[in-house]
């Protein structure tokens, strides 16, 4: 991007890119020793047939390659989430396994390898890892995909065991197991949850090289709790709150002050995660969900709710979680994730096989409510053109789009704008710096919802730049 101001990095800062750097090379490393082609899947060779027909047969006959490299896999070790087993030759002549034979639970196949990849602090108990966008199906992100960030561990918790202390400015403190709060009726919501850091290498310069890394830290579920407003009902509030604070019980327990008004509208107080309870790693047995709020907020193995007319000031929302302006000042209660977008495929660290027909797709949300529309470029941005969405627009959810383009092998650059029900525009990089200044990882870490580019190169090699 021309005339980008230049920025000086403290040494802490730096040291924390350049090992999120090294960690994501190790990962797409890693991920290229157990795969062939991690990005083939969807393309297709050089002189692509022109007739639908043709394309149709053409597209049939490279799936069945995938397969039959598939079958070779099965002699590695099994990934993460998976059981080894021998591939018969043909199974149509040896019966399959026992039904039953995993236990009663199971697990995806051997041949599926995608994984979440964890930033290497000095400790495993204060990290983060990122979801694999590039390979999500659809919108929602499996269970055991879904990012994490983490203050001290995960912790071991008996649900039996387990209360949430609702008290402070109440008519009646009261405490609630969950098999009480499953006692109430319940509602079930799809949202996404995106922390406010995803992103935070990329304000300077294209740091990180695939959209796992620049984006992988928010992921969409199906949630299924009690709205806090039923609770709020069987404690009665007093006149004068205003505020909550949230506070989980993990190592760090952590807490956030939020605004009353936000928990009355649609807060849900979480044991359920896409059709069965909540995963350790995501609050079991209950966490806190604020719809289209920062990922911090939506407090994991929640405890307490206390009441109050003011907030907390914890230190989530004075030294972090702030976002540092043009002029020096920091907006402080930034809660709401603006709208976003980005496309998945293709993205960074892939290789399109040659000139030829592409299915563009990626992602959109927007914490204001549902996205209305996306339009995507080829040319960054000096054209747009209208994306088709693939799966129903649902509010403060993900939405899955594509765009039929037809490469002719000449070096091109994608992005994806997206707009929300508000009318609110997903700006570029430089209008967001106009008005948040060029701070980036030193100051204002938080909130970067600017368009995304990806370089498409005469050799079909794609790279993560600022157009």
């Amino acid at each position: 991007m021309e005339n980008t101001p230049t920025l000086v990095l403290n040494d802490n800062v730096r040291r924390l890119i350049d090992a999120i750097v090294i960690a994501e090379q190790r990962h797409l490393a890693e991920r290229r020793s157990e795969e062939a082609c991690a990005c083939t899947e969807g393309m297709f060779p050089r002189n692509l047939p022109t007739s639908r027909r043709s394309f149709v047969f053409a597209a049939g006959s490279t799936a069945g390659a995938v397969l039959a490299g598939a079958a070779s896999a099965g002699e590695q070790k099994a990934p993460p989430g998976a059981q080894f087993y021998e591939v018969p030759a043909d199974p149509t002549k040896e019966l399959g396994r026992p039904v039953g034979a995993d236990g009663g639970y199971g697990s995806r196949s051997q041949f599926e390898t995608e994984v979440r990849w964890r930033f290497p602090t000095a400790n495993e108990y204060t990290s983060w890892s990122m979801s694999p966008l590039d390979k999500i199906v659809g919108n929602l992100t499996p269970s055991g995909l879904h990012f994490e960030r983490h203050h001290g561990g995960i912790p071991t918790i008996d649900p039996s065991r387990h209360m949430v202390f609702v008290h402070g400015m109440v008519q009646e403190a009261k405490k609630f197991s969950i098999a009480d709060l499953k006692r109430f009726p319940s509602t079930t919501r799809k949202y996404f949850i995106e922390c406010s850091g995803n992103g935070l290498t990329e304000w300077v310069k294209p740091t990180l090289k695939s959209v796992q890394g620049t984006h992988g830290l928010i992921s969409t579920s199906e949630w299924t709790g009690v709205p806090f407003a039923t609770i709020a009902r069987e404690i009665g509030l007093k006149e004068s709150a205003a505020w909550v604070l949230a506070e989980g019980a993990d190592a760090a327990v952590m807490t956030r002050s939020i605004p009353l008004e936000k928990m009355l509208k649609d807060a849900i107080l979480a044991y359920g995660q896409n059709g069965e309870a909540i995963r350790p790693e995501q609050g079991y047995p209950l966490r806190l969900i604020l719809p289209g709020w920062e990922g911090n907020t939506h407090i994991k193995w929640l405890r307490r709710l206390e009441l109050s007319d003011k907030p907390f000031m914890t230190r989530e929302e004075t030294s972090k979680y702030t976002d540092l302006m043009a002029n020096g000042k920091a907006r402080q209660f930034t809660f709401e994730m603006e709208a976003k977008s980005v496309i998945t495929f293709p993205s960074g660290e892939m290789k399109l096989p040659g000139p030829g027909f592409y299915n563009i797709t990626g992602l959109a949300w927007s914490g204001r409510g549902r996205v209305q529309s996306v339009d995507v470029s080829t040319d960054a941005g000096k054209t747009w053109y209208p994306a088709r969405f693939d799966t129903v627009p649902e509010p403060i959810s993900t939405v899955r789009f594509s765009f039929p383009w037809l490469w002719d092998g000449k070096a091109a650059t994608l992005q994806s704008r997206c707009t929300d029900e508000t009318g609110y525009v997903q700006p570029t990089l430089a209008q967001l710096i106009a008005i948040r200044g060029a701070n980036g990882p030193f100051g204002s870490i938080y909130h970067l919802n600017a368009i995304q580019s990806w370089a498409v190169s005469a050799d079909g090699s794609v790279s993560n730049v600022h157009a």
